[in-house]
């Protein structure tokens, strides 16, 4: 399965969006369709075997929009220079789809420039007529206007017509096609409008004419079309703002000399030369020469970073002190500023579950509008036997009020500016469920090691059985020489800090979540927990088990080590927590959840580091494997769980829980699994996360409210409803001009979530 994104052009509404997913489903290949009307994006996987990428794209322009297909997916060949490069980055993506949004946004104002100066002179015409009081008129103009007031209306009224022909093509399209959309509304109001009074004009039919109606209906949708996307573009301001981090040119030294190239000129393997206050344009690692650098766009750290000759740098990061030099090792869209951009990105074009209400009625919604302004017209025509130009206007009214332009834009944009405003917060949200669901959870489940503590392991205590403590310390760190876990790496470090000499066993065996096994010669030795001694037929004796005890109610773990057959000591090691986590663990409290610890731990040590950190509930003696199992059992237990973790073996539990949340200091693997990723590893940004989630939710239906509330109301009124009671009858150009700024304000609402700031404690 190949899977893309294609930005679109021409969507004017959520029944656009729709129309065009339905279309592509029906295609055999296609295995998931996502488009989204507040994005302009499709996201498409499909089959290539199956389905053609001239298919996809003919599907598209068949229903009158313009899809702007990848490079490679237009099959068109790259240059030899651009074929050795990284994968485009974000920002060159960005910078595509920027140049059409402008583009667009200048057509949109240019036809409303157009329409509103030629609808001045219609409505100025039509003032006699309107403005009559019994037979006599407030204004009289010259008698040629007065005679050929609608030959006039009429010549003004082509050129708006025909500037905003996108409206009937796109329109006539989706009826034909029988998806009407937003512009099918458009264009069957404004066309009857027209053509009726083009009957009337050149003497047909008798009646008034409706031309500055129809001028006027055309003008202030535009006016709201053209407010709706310069909207829709402040939306998207964090991924503007994660663009202006990447430098545009790096300075590179090849064959002794330096030169200022393109950022995307840079290959991995180039040697970039930074100097003070500029910005690192790449991932690399340092190479040569010192100096300190402000990461706290991704570790949140506001004390800059000592960098020497080892050390990695991170792309769009500051420079602050000395000049040095780095090798570059990922570049273009593989760069971490790249990725995070690209997770935001993904997140903003996905689909929140609440939404699907509002799919679900935008996908019947213009039928259902036609029908109403077909029946309206026909009651009042033919029933309640009005004249048919109240029953034409009735129709008009109708079919221009309806607007599933808001509840298009309801969900889409609450969740970029919800996703937007983590990204800038080092929240990253994967996808708009997470950001939906998040603060729906019952209960936080931590991993320990790395999560809620430093993962900074550090040798405490070494108590020796029958030997030096140095003895043991050495044979224990020869045994962990070939271990990654954090415990065992630990001893290495504390030999190594006593200059001890270490040997390499001959024989290796780690055995997860126990401990490991090795060989020096002849002699066996088990370095783990009690349970590895135990089922290696070692026993631990009373006396042992005491000073285990002890050491673990200190709130160490402590290692065994079984040499032969016996236990030859203790080696503690303890692991502070984090700074901030139990302020982190306390505030979810307030909230109201339920907090918990998971870890490999014995009870003793796993309660003594819950204590300190405030933690509620304690799953102790959990395998890595049995991670995911333990977050099962509370689901079916009818929780909601949040499982928050860094390690590779946290991989399948991130997987499991209802949401799972990665700490960004964490693996690629942890990352991967997770639908939220804390960027900068502090524990407090979880509450950031789930107060984000519950203000996003709150805009969102905030916004389906007023859509609903705003077409439910607006609907009937123009269909004259209130007429037998009231006598209010709906002008179609009000009803247009609501149409309009309903979207506007959906949008305007949504922007407000732009000063939404988290508040930390601790």
């Amino acid at each position: 399965m190949k899977k893309l994104t294609i930005p679109i052009s021409g969507m004017h509404c959520a029944s656009c969006a729709m129309n065009i997913e339905r279309r592509l489903k029906k295609l055999k290949g296609m295995n998931e369709v996502n488009v989204n009307y507040a994005t302009n994006r499709g996201t498409v996987e499909y089959d290539e075997s199956k389905v053609r990428l001239d298919d996809i794209k003919g599907t598209i322009e068949g229903l009158g929009y313009t899809p702007h297909m990848p490079e490679e997916a237009e099959g068109k060949t790259a240059s030899p220079r651009k074929a050795s490069k990284a994968p485009p980055s974000p920002e060159e993506m960005e910078d595509q789809e920027k140049a059409e949004r402008e583009k667009e946004i200048a057509g949109l104002k240019q036809r409303l420039i157009v329409s509103a100066l030629l609808t001045i002179p219609v409505v100025a015409l039509a003032l006699p007529e309107m403005l009559k009081n019994g037979q006599a008129s407030l204004i009289e103009y010259p008698e040629f206007f007065m005679k050929n007031m609608a030959m006039l209306q009429f010549l003004l009224i082509v050129p708006i017509l025909i500037v905003n022909r996108d409206f009937f093509t796109r329109g006539a399209r989706g009826l034909m096609a029988l998806m009407p959309g937003m512009d099918s509304l458009v264009a069957l109001g404004v066309g009857t409008a027209s053509v009726y009074s083009a009957a009337v004009g050149f003497g047909f039919i008798a009646g008034s004419v409706y031309f500055e109606t129809a001028a006027l209906l055309l003008t202030f949708i535009l006016l709201g079309k053209y407010l709706e996307s310069a909207a829709k573009g402040k939306t998207s301001e964090a991924i503007k703002k994660l663009m202006g981090l990447q430098p545009k040119t790096a300075r590179l030294v090849r064959d002794d000399k330096e030169m200022e190239i393109p950022i995307d000129q840079v290959v991995a393997g180039d040697i970039v030369l930074v100097r003070p206050g500029e910005r690192i344009p790449v991932d690399g690692t340092v190479t040569e020469g010192m100096s300190s650098v402000d990461e706290s766009m991704v570790t949140g750290e506001s004390i800059p970073s000592h960098k020497t000759k080892g050390d990695p740098v991170i792309g769009g990061t500051i420079n602050k002190t000395g000049s040095f030099r780095f090798k570059a090792t990922r570049v273009g869209g593989e760069t971490m500023l790249a990725q995070i951009i690209r997770l935001v990105e993904d997140a903003q074009g996905s689909k929140a579950p609440i939404q699907r209400l509002a799919d679900i009625v935008a996908g019947y919604f213009v039928w259902g509008v036609i029908a109403c302004a077909l029946i309206a017209f026909g009651y009042w025509y033919m029933v309640a036997h009005e004249s048919f130009l109240f029953s034409i206007s009735i129709l008009v009214s109708t079919l221009i009020i309806a607007c599933p332009c808001a509840m298009g834009l309801a969900t889409p944009t609450a969740v970029m500016l919800g996703t937007g405003k983590g990204a800038e917060n080092g929240v990253l949200f994967k996808k708009a469920e997470a950001l939906e669901m998040l603060h729906k959870s019952s209960i936080v489940l931590f991993d320990k090691t790395g999560t809620i503590t430093k993962g900074e392991a550090v040798v405490t205590d070494v108590v020796a059985f029958g030997m030096k403590a140095d003895e043991l310390l050495t044979i224990a760190a020869g045994a962990e020489a070939g271990s990654e876990h954090h415990l065992g790496q630990a001893i290495l470090r504390k030999a190594k800090e006593k200059r001890l000499k270490i040997s390499e066993p001959k024989k290796f065996e780690a055995i997860p979540g126990h401990g490991v096994e090795v060989a020096f010669g002849k002699i066996r030795v088990l370095v783990g927990n009690q349970r590895l001694m135990e089922g290696k037929g070692i026993s631990v004796d009373e006396s042992s088990r005491k000073k285990m005890h002890a050491l673990e109610i200190e709130g160490k773990s402590v290692v065994m080590v079984g040499i032969g057959d016996h236990l030859a000591g203790l080696i503690a090691i303890a692991d502070t927590i984090k700074d901030h986590s139990k302020a982190a663990i306390d505030e979810l409290k307030k909230m109201g959840y339920e907090t918990a610890m998971i870890t490999g731990d014995n009870e003793r040590t796993a309660m003594a580091v819950a204590k300190q950190a405030g933690i509620d509930r304690v799953l102790a003696h959990v395998l890595p494997e049995d991670k995911a199992k333990e977050v099962k059992r509370l689901q079916s237990e009818g929780e909601r769980v949040v499982f928050v973790g860094d390690g590779i073996n946290d991989a399948p539990a991130l997987a499991q829980a209802n949401i799972g949340v990665a700490i960004g200091a964490g693996t690629d693997v942890a990352i991967e699994s997770a639908d939220v990723v804390l960027v900068k590893s502090d524990l407090r940004d979880i509450v950031t996360a789930i107060k984000l989630s519950r203000y996003s939710l709150d805009k969102i239906k905030q916004n389906l409210f007023w859509a609903f509330f705003y077409n439910s109301i607006g609907i009937p009124v123009a269909m004259g409803a209130l007429y037998p009671f009231t006598g209010f009858l709906l002008n179609p150009v009000v009803a247009g001009a609501a149409m309009a700024f309903s979207s506007v304000s959906v949008v305007s609402n949504s922007l407000l979530m732009r000063g939404w700031k988290p508040q930390k404690k601790g």
